[in-house]
């Protein structure tokens, strides 16, 4: 077998690991929907590359409102590697205790809220703090995370809480200790991760159960579509109402701050 076959086949596996989490994907999707069909905003937050499974929610094609993507750029922005804002400063930041709470300062939440806190390992202290801050708030709060590495791996906070500490649901990606899933003969540490893999796997069925029951509910999404799909003008006004009601749901974060 290639190299690369192996990766691939490995990567099958991921989806026997998440499809046998249907059960729970159907509990945070219906957490999610709720969220959406009271006006409000379900919080997608990660940090590191965990970034790529919030942009992943939205906005994309294929996606729709009702999500407020928290990024902040300190913490995701890898692409200089060293220098200014290299990843050195970023992998610091993300265990500064105190840095949610500043984050979180900017919006205000409530209890018809939810969100969803991406970690590979679920172990440095801000995505930790932040699902700790959003239950305090009376948010449900679902983590995303690779179980068999966040097991693996110690937590940075002073406690020694994870991210799974603090949630009400944990989805797994699948991925094993160190994320890599494939040996090199010759090479002694493993390359090729999987929970980009298996963390968009989960993102794309959290989306698809999502939109089922706002349809049932009778308030269908407003999904971003390509004009292959659905022609031109129906693609551009696609767009502009899909942006629209989210510069609206957003709007609510702001009240009574």
């Amino acid at each position: 077998m290639s190299i690369s076959r192996e990766y691939l086949e490995k990567c099958r596996n991921l989806i026997d690991t998440i499809a046998g989490q249907e059960p729970a994907i159907q509990q945070a999707a219906g957490w999610f929907a709720g969220t959406i069909l009271a006006g409000r905003m379900v919080q997608v937050f990660g940090s590191g590359h965990s970034r790529i499974m919030v942009e992943e929610m939205w906005p994309r094609y294929g996606s729709f409102p009702g999500f407020n993507p928290i990024v902040e750029l300190s913490l995701t922005f890898h692409n200089l590697v060293v220098g200014a804002n290299g990843q050195r400063q970023a992998m610091f930041l993300e265990n500064v205790p105190g840095l949610a709470e500043r984050i979180l300062r900017n919006f205000a939440l409530n209890d018809q809220d939810s969100a969803l806190v991406i970690s590979s390992s679920g172990c440095n202290v801000v995505p930790i703090e932040m699902a700790e801050l959003f239950q305090q708030r009376g948010l449900k709060v679902v983590a995303l995370v690779s179980k068999q590495h966040s097991e693996a791996s110690t937590s940075k906070r002073a406690d020694g809480k994870k991210l799974t500490d603090f949630a009400d649901l944990v989805l797994d990606t699948g991925a094993p200790p160190g994320d890599a899933m494939v040996r090199v003969p010759g090479l002694d540490t493993p390359v090729s991760p999987g929970s980009t893999v298996g963390g968009a796997m989960i993102v794309n069925s959290l989306k698809a159960e999502i939109a089922a029951l706002l349809t049932e509910a009778g308030q269908p999404p407003k999904v971003l579509s390509g004009s292959a799909v659905v022609g031109p003008e129906r693609a551009v006004s696609l767009f502009e109402s899909a942006y629209d009601e989210h510069a609206h749901r957003l709007a609510r974060l702001y009240q009574g701050l």
